[in-house]
């Protein structure tokens, strides 16, 4: 069995959680066989002192049909 990780990055107004959903939902579209998500790194845009986005840079592991 061959695994093969692509990095994405998720985006939502709500949460990091959020985020690391839409990228795995989103991916799922057009990948098959995801079998797990590795979460590299969480950061934020910030405007007037609060945060209004969080992004989630993640690896997308699937299975590669032979």
């Amino acid at each position: 069995m061959t695994i093969k990780v692509v990095e994405l990055v998720g985006e939502s107004t709500k949460s990091w959680e959020d985020a690391v959903h839409n990228a795995v939902r989103d991916a799922a579209k057009t990948i098959d066989n995801i079998v797990g998500v590795e979460v590299m790194n969480n950061t934020a845009e910030v405007e007037n002192g609060k945060i209004v986005g969080y992004k989630a840079d993640v690896h997308i592991a699937f299975k590669v049909n032979n």
